[in-house]
């Protein structure tokens, strides 16, 4: 045992030029004999033997430096630069001099004992992958070779130790002493490479991808993806994927002039290596909205008459805790198959199938939900219903003069979920929990809708963009109040748009539908709304009454009484976010150039078409002239989806059908999508230029919102949430955390989410969801750019938090 731990030999087993000798059992065996007859007496000999020029060999990927120090010992370290290398030349002036005690003990075998016991300290300053070098560098090439070795060379060590110690008696105590000395050295050499083995074999993982692409390490940039993709950058794409965008608001107002959350502002990041994540103890549990959920605002209202309870009360600080999974959550069914049925365990709500099951909306049916299409409005299917609605006013015109709609009191959406097939969007909306989550059920079934109420406040829309406004059995009281709600409506809607109503007071005539519709009567003519028709579906037993929009301000300049008032010039249409709603109606544009002037073009041509009422004039968000903003995005987000997105960054996109775009300015990624069957819903957030009549403009839609609160939607609700240069500048003003727990909690898991941002964002971001244990799909940086895509998780916390302001 002795024998085999000689340096001499450890040295040999070092030489890359002597593998091959060591590969031959019998001769590696005679020639250590000889060694030991020969030379055992000498150690001079052997350590004359082991001096080298200096030269690098390659060992496990890493260049290594062997550098002669003195005749007597030879140091092994990882390449350095000068500089690092005067360091380590300290470092080992330190452990000579600790060894050079050792020297006055022993003579030869002291260097042996020396030598293991620098090579032991190197193996905890050098690199883990060297630290079995002493024992067998070729151990990992091939385990089943080195036992045969080291089985033929204890064999013949113990052999020659035997002679040795004839010829050497005199020397036995001393040999004996070192033997138990390098005994204790080497169990701790063989324990500490024990407990890093492991650690080995990950970091050989990571040479073995960074060896792959080395080229591109060497110019700074890092590329770390599965193993199972190919590349995911066709040529030309790289620059336009990751190409940072300097925004300016030129001719575009902005929802807010500044941050309502200052204090947020003014805190730091919390970097830790493992994030700490909770879950959050709240009554709603795996349906909690914390802005529609915020039970101690609530309680405080002073009246619920305008349906206050069911408006956002954000709370002040943001949660940061991760909402619970429903027990039994199962993947999503995938589009069209959701629109007829859900997976009954990922909504458990069976009291609206037992109080609705009888109108043919929802039924239970074993382990699913199931919609057989029909309800109260429309009991024999909803496209026989959509069909009857344009055969009353042929000038709708489905999905070619009538693109984009708002459905009001959606119920469970099938009217805007079978409205796909006519190539219209429909924004959906109700309050939440009306009926147990009706707009939960719209959203697991792959259609549209957000949780909202018409109250006190303006929707969060602009003016002047929805084609139609459509309200079947909404039980919204439009004529109350000198008709406020439906002014709100008046303001969203185009001029020449249709209001299309179908509820009882249209077709049944008891003394309470009779009044409603006097009172309606009475407020459209008012407002210069025009019935075009009032009809009944014989079929499905309903009535449908059809109102137009003016095109111009003749009619309001002509009524006898000015009730209901006209706004004031200084009130801004688009201004939509928190302002309080007013009883009056805007002024329609007349100019040829300002928008509302003119219907859009037919849909699809107005997808790729710049507005007529985008000037050159206008300086865009990028600060070329607007139309050719317009035209530069659409370019831009074309090339990314169509060379990156759909084909290589690992998307599966069958299986996508709810889509956000947490940060639109011209909407260009979600009509480079328009061949794929998805919707996207484009969020302008309220700090940045107003481009979302833009969107609407384009035959596409979206919302305005401010992501330091949470969205109006229930958990689980998106396939894919992407986000362009959207974090680093929330950061600035609300927490990080915060953000990262409502993108988990509107991301349905396996859901994906696409992060374009700086590398300093996307190492932040990275961190966090990783303490999430999503799956880091993609990972890319070029010129300070990142891209970051990554997979939600089936996890969730044990540890809980509670939020009081949620608990009931």
């Amino acid at each position: 045992m002795t024998t085999r731990r000689n340096p001499t030999r450890m040295t040999t087993r070092r030489n890359p030029t002597r593998m091959t000798t060591r590969r031959n059992p019998t001769r590696m065996t005679a020639r250590r004999s000889l060694i030991r007859t020969s030379t055992r007496g000498n150690p001079m000999w052997r350590r004359m033997r082991r001096t080298r020029n200096k030269m690098k060999v390659r060992s496990k990927r890493k260049w290594i430096r062997v550098i002669v120090t003195s005749q007597a010992e030879i140091r092994v370290r990882p390449y350095q630069t000068d500089d690092n290398e005067k360091k380590s030349d300290s470092d080992d002036n330190e452990k000579k001099s600790d060894s050079d005690d050792n020297e006055k003990k022993s003579d030869s075998d002291d260097n042996e004992k020396k030598s293991d016991s620098d090579d032991n300290e190197k193996k905890s300053d050098s690199d883990d992958n060297e630290k079995k070098s002493d024992s067998d560098d070729n151990e990992k090439k091939s385990d089943s070779d080195d036992n045969e070795k080291k089985s033929d060379s204890d064999d013949n060590e113990k052999k020659s130790d035997s002679d040795d110690n004839e010829k050497k008696s005199n020397s036995d105590d001393s040999e004996k002493k070192s033997d138990s000395d390098e005994y204790e050295r080497k169990s701790y050499v063989e324990e500490n490479e024990k407990n890093t083995e492991q650690n080995e074999s990950k970091i050989e993982e990571k040479v073995d991808q960074g060896d792959s692409n080395e080229s591109s390490g060497d110019s700074g940039e890092t590329l770390s993806k599965d193993q199972n993709q190919t590349e995911v950058f066709p040529s030309g794409a790289q620059s336009e994927l990751l190409k940072e965008i300097t925004t300016e608001n030129g001719a575009f107002s902005t929802q807010a002039a500044e941050s309502k959350n200052e204090k947020a502002s003014q805190e730091s990041l919390k970097q830790e290596t493992g994030f700490s994540w909770k879950l959050c103890n709240v009554t709603a549990g795996p349906d909690y909205i914390p802005c529609l959920d915020n039970m101690q605002a609530i309680r405080s209202l002073r009246s619920t008459k305008h349906y206050e309870h069911r408006e956002r009360h954000c709370p002040e600080n943001p949660p940061t805790c991760l909402v619970s999974l429903p027990e039994g959550y199962r993947r999503p069914i995938e589009w069209p198959k959701s629109r007829e049925k859900i997976w009954y365990y990922n909504v458990p709500h069976t009291k609206l199938a037992q109080v609705k099951g009888h109108q043919n909306w929802v039924k239970v049916t074993g382990e699913y939900l199931t919609f057989p299409g029909g309800g109260t409005q429309f009991k024999h299917g909803a496209l026989h219903y959509i069909d009857f609605i344009q055969e009353s006013v042929p000038d709708i015109a489905w999905g070619k003069r009538t693109r984009v709609i708002l459905d009001v009191g959606c119920g469970v959406a099938s009217f805007g979920g079978f409205l796909f097939d006519r190539n219209v969007l429909a924004m959906s909306f109700a309050p939440k929990d009306e009926h147990e989550a009706q707009v939960q059920f719209a959203l697991e079934r792959g259609i549209p809708a957000i949780s909202a109420v018409m109250g006190t406040t303006r929707l969060p829309f602009p003016g002047r963009v929805f084609d139609i406004v459509h309200c079947a059995r909404c039980r919204v009281p439009w004529h109350i109040e000198g008709g406020k709600l439906l002014m709100e409506l008046n303001r969203m809607l185009r001029p020449g748009g249709f209001f299309v109503w179908s509820a009882t007071p249209v077709y049944q005539k008891i003394p309470e539908d009779v009044g409603i519709w006097n009172a309606m009567s009475e407020l459209t003519k008012a407002m210069c709304w025009e019935l075009i028709s009032i009809n009944k579906d014989t079929v499905n037993g309903v009535g449908v009454a059809t109102y137009k929009k003016p095109t111009t301000n003749e009619c309001y300049e002509k009524r006898s009484k000015p009730e209901p008032p006209l706004c004031a010039d200084t009130d801004d249409p688009n201004a939509a976010w928190n302002v309080s709603l007013q009883a009056c109606m805007h002024k329609v544009p007349t100019e040829s150039d300002v928008r509302g002037s003119q219907w859009p073009e037919e849909w699809p041509a107005r997808l790729d078409k710049s507005p007529y009422w985008l000037l050159s004039s206008q300086v865009g968000v990028y600060g070329k002239p607007a139309p050719e903003d317009f035209a530069a995005d659409y370019e831009h987000w074309k090339r990314v989806v169509s060379k990156s997105y759909l084909n290589g960054i690992g998307i599966d996109w069958s299986t996508v059908r709810n889509v956000m775009d947490m940060r639109s300015v011209y909407g260009g990624f979600a009509a480079a999508l328009k061949d794929l069957s998805i919707w996207v819903m484009n969020v302008v957030s309220i700090d940045a230029p107003d481009t979302l009549p833009i969107i609407y403009e384009r035959g596409l839609f979206g919302i305005y919102h401010d992501w330091c609160e949470s969205f109006s939607t229930y958990p689980r609700t998106y396939d894919l949430l992407h986000a362009d240069h959207l974090f680093s500048k929330v950061k600035q003003r609300c927490k990080l955390e915060a953000i990262v727990a409502e993108v988990d909690r509107i991301l349905r898991p396996e859901g994906k989410l696409i992060v374009r941002d700086d590398v300093e964002t996307i190492n932040q971001l990275e961190s966090m969801l990783r303490a999430m244990q999503w799956e880091v799909r993609l990972t890319y940086s070029k010129d300070k750019e990142g891209l970051l895509c990554l997979q939600k998780s089936m996890w969730r916390p044990t540890e809980a938090e509670a939020l009081t302001y949620a608990i009931a």
